[in-house]
């Protein structure tokens, strides 16, 4: 099927949905980053199918870009949605335009009313050798020794108790405050 059939359901969006759309903008970048290089993030409107590529991270994995088309399997799923009204995410196997294997999920994003108006989508590039992969998940040993601390508790009072301790002991083991100061230091820090 052309795009063509397709203009009839391209989906007239309010200033709302285009900001929806805008607002998962940093939710792509902030995946790509945590997952790395390898990751394609996609996040498609449904304004215009023939140029539904509204922000691209990592694009050279598909070689896509900003203005580019829906793909099939968009349309296709796109009609299931259409027809079933089923809006759970799905991980399938592709394969990009160089035959690279690449595990993939999408999510339709719904904007006002709760209407279907766009997707997101990840590609994750299995073609690399996986230790390449792991690599970018993994922190440079420099890095790794200066590791930020952050505490997973289940409740308030724990976090807050180990904040207390870990700001009272950066504050002690600090040679360039004065032992008069100290108290000063924590409080101030704390504040």
């Amino acid at each position: 099927m052309s795009f063509s059939a397709y203009k009839s359901f391209n989906t007239e969006l309010s200033d709302k949905d285009r900001e929806c759309l805008v607002g998962y903008f940093r939710l792509a970048d902030t995946i790509a980053d945590f997952i790395g290089p390898h990751c394609e993030l996609v996040i498609h409107s449904f304004e215009n199918f023939e140029q539904s590529v509204v922000k691209i991270i990592n694009g050279h994995q598909t070689g896509r870009e900003v203005g580019s088309p829906m793909t099939d399997l968009g349309l296709k799923m796109l009609r299931h949605v259409e027809k079933t009204g089923e809006l759970t995410p799905k991980s399938y196997f592709t394969k990009n335009k160089d035959g690279a294997l690449l595990k993939s999920t999408t999510c339709v994003l719904a904007g006002e009313g709760g209407r279907p108006i766009g997707m997101f989508c990840i590609n994750m590039n299995l073609s690399y050798p996986f230790s390449e992969i792991m690599q970018t998940l993994m922190p440079d040993i420099a890095q790794h020794n200066g590791a930020v601390i952050e505490n997973f508790n289940s409740n308030a009072t724990d976090v807050i108790t180990q904040a207390l301790d870990n700001t009272i002991r950066d504050i002690e083991n600090d040679p360039t405050i004065t032992l008069k100061g100290k108290n000063k230091a924590i409080a101030k820090q704390l504040s």
